[in-house]
């Protein structure tokens, strides 16, 4: 459709000051060898440049902005198209149990896709609404390659990296679009929302004839229509609320088998508890035990110490009573000795005499 309306006002068939303005852009398509080819050919052309390439391709000239506005919408609607089928792929092969999905080796893949959903719920609330109004494409290409690059390498790759540092660089990026999106071209799309035939269609005022009229009655009504257009809103703020409940719940799940983890470690913490007292108590009644033992043989070595101090006292009085009597019998016989040696004398007298003589 934007197509449509390029070519048509590009042609130089609109009344009045349009055609002049425009004659230039189209002297210059007819120099330009690409703008002359059938728009699948531009189409197969543009289809090897990444979606930031073909967005920066719209500063070229209007049928190329209106090229580049189309390519960019579908490759929204493809990349969400793929995010569906590689959601469904993954989840085909995760068990039905959440416990059991934690532990599984597609958990990081499907911890990646469901941040890539919240994002594109996101992206899909802040832009499309405004896409389908016709007020402008989805204009951040980077985003989408970006995504398709983060579906890949999950695709790619058995064991991925956690998913905050998969999806770095794609939180960044969308968040800093839709930020600018809001605060920068949102007044401005509403203000020609304002000043345009545009405000009275989504009245459902019928637009006045003119030049810039290029959709009929049946599109306005299917696609222009307001009370469609809040029923589109609401839908997506139920989808973006069920996502976000679905994430609440999965991190619900993660906080209560984690609970369920810590508190079996401490119930394995008590256990281990309970042997260690156990072990200490049986260490405890041993150590009682050897401590009475020992008290036993300390008693038993006092008495044997009193024992041998006795029988020591004992000794030293039997050999002090032994050394009295013999000292008694000593001298007796030193007096007998001493009464016989007179007796001696005179008896041994005569025979020493006779032999002083003989030597004589």
């Amino acid at each position: 459709m934007a197509a449509e309306r390029a070519d048509g006002s590009g042609s130089g068939s609109g009344p009045g000051g349009d055609s002049g303005l425009e004659l230039g852009p189209e002297q210059l398509h007819q120099d330009n060898p690409l703008l002359n080819l059938p728009i699948v050919a531009i189409d197969s052309v543009l289809g090897f440049l990444s979606y930031d390439e073909i967005s920066g391709l719209r500063l070229m000239c209007k049928r190329m902005d209106a090229i580049c506005q189309r390519m960019l919408n579908q490759g929204f609607l493809k990349v969400e198209r793929y995010h569906s089928l590689c959601q469904k792929q993954v989840k085909a092969q995760l068990p039905r149990r959440e416990s059991e999905r934690r532990n599984h080796s597609l958990a990081r893949h499907a911890d990646i896709l469901a941040a890539v959903e919240t994002r594109l719920s996101l992206l899909n609330m802040t832009f499309m609404k405004y896409v389908d109004t016709n007020l402008c494409c989805f204009i951040p290409g980077k985003v989408i390659d970006e995504i398709y690059r983060v579906l890949r390498y999950v695709n790619s790759t058995r064991s991925p990296q956690r998913a905050h540092e998969v999806l770095q660089e794609l939180r960044d990026i969308s968040s800093m679009a839709m930020e600018y999106f809001d605060e920068k071209i949102v007044p401005i799309l509403k203000k020609k929302l304002s000043g345009s035939d545009v405000s009275g269609r989504l009245l459902g005022v019928p637009p006045v004839a003119g030049p810039s009229t290029t959709l009929t009655a049946v599109q306005l009504f299917s696609k222009q229509n307001p009370a469609r257009q809040e029923l589109s809103k609401v839908q997506q703020q139920v989808k973006a609320q069920g996502l976000n409940l679905t994430a609440t719940r999965r991190e619900l799940s993660d906080f209560r088998s984690k609970f369920q983890e810590q508190l079996k470690q401490l119930q394995d913490q008590d256990q281990k508890i309970l042997e260690q007292n156990q072990i200490i108590g049986e260490q405890n009644a041993r150590l009682a035990e050897l401590d009475r033992k020992l008290g036993e043989h300390t008693l038993k070595h006092q008495q044997n110490e009193q024992k041998i101090k006795d029988l020591q006292e004992l000794l030293e009085r039997v050999i002090e009573t032994g050394t009295g009597e013999g000292g008694g019998q000593a001298t007796s016989g030193q007096n007998k000795r001493k009464k016989a040696s007179p007796e001696g004398t005179a008896s041994d007298s005569p025979t020493r005499a006779k032999r002083l003589r003989s030597r004589k």
